[in-house]
This record gives structure tokens, sequence and C-alpha cells, in this order.
């Protein structure tokens, strides 16, 4: 399976229509998309969510529908 980076834009926008949203990791500074069911996980907004991805170095990547949040590509 190859992964190809996507904006955080399309990334959202893919998002949403799973109904996902952007979660951080209670105590942590890891994010991740979540249905807001995981006691570990706190909604955030989704400008946190992307203030989080560019301080970290994160990117958005996507193989058949599938979203992992990875460290960037140099």
């Amino acid at each position: 399976m190859v992964m190809e980076p996507i904006s955080v834009e399309s990334a959202i926008e893919k998002a949403k229509k799973k109904g996902l949203r952007p979660g951080r990791v209670k105590g942590t500074h890891g994010v991740q998309f979540t249905k807001g069911r995981n006691n570990r996980l706190e909604v955030i907004s989704w400008d946190e969510f992307r203030d989080a991805l560019a301080k970290r170095r994160l990117q958005v990547y996507e193989s058949s529908g599938w979203m992992k949040i990875m460290k960037r590509a140099r």
C-alpha cells in the first residue's frame, strides 16, 4: 500500500464525510481523527488540529480512502 500525502484541507473534507473529528490524545500532543467515542481522546477544533500538524511537522497521508498522520517527508 502506497501512502500519498494530501493537503490538510482535503483531509478535513474527507474526515467530515466519514463522520470523523480532530482529536488529541489526553495528556500528550498526539493528534488523530476520532469519532469522539474514545475516553483517551479529547475532541479539538479544526484550527487546533491544523496548528498541531504544522508545529509538529506532520502530514496527512492517504491510501485507498484510509488516512494516517505521520512525520512530513523532507
